[in-house]
């Protein structure tokens, strides 16, 4: 795959995501569609996450995480481009 055909995201969740499985769902889920990056809760409540790979997958994984998990409540998503961080797979931060 060329640089051209990868795409890199930070997104920026708001409403009920935080004790709800949302970073646990957000592993799984970028996981499967072959992402990379990670995903982290912030102590203003909110959750924020890096998805790099296929423009198409990282579309489809900001779309998913407009809904999130079964017992998110997603009031916003601001999603915003990024530089592709060349990581190996995606897993979960420490809260900052």
């Amino acid at each position: 795959m060329s640089a051209v055909d990868r795409k890199a995201v930070r997104v920026r969740i708001q409403g009920k995501v935080q004790g709800v499985w949302y970073r646990g769902w957000t592993v799984e889920t970028a996981g499967a569609l072959g992402l990379t990056g990670w995903v982290r809760n912030r102590t203003d409540g909110t959750v924020e996450a890096l998805f790099a790979g296929p423009a198409d997958a990282v579309d489809r994984m900001v779309a998913a995480c407009r809904r999130g998990p079964p017992s998110a409540i997603v009031r916003e998503l601001v999603s915003e481009p990024e530089q592709d961080p060349g990581l190996a797979g995606f897993g979960q931060r420490p809260t900052v």
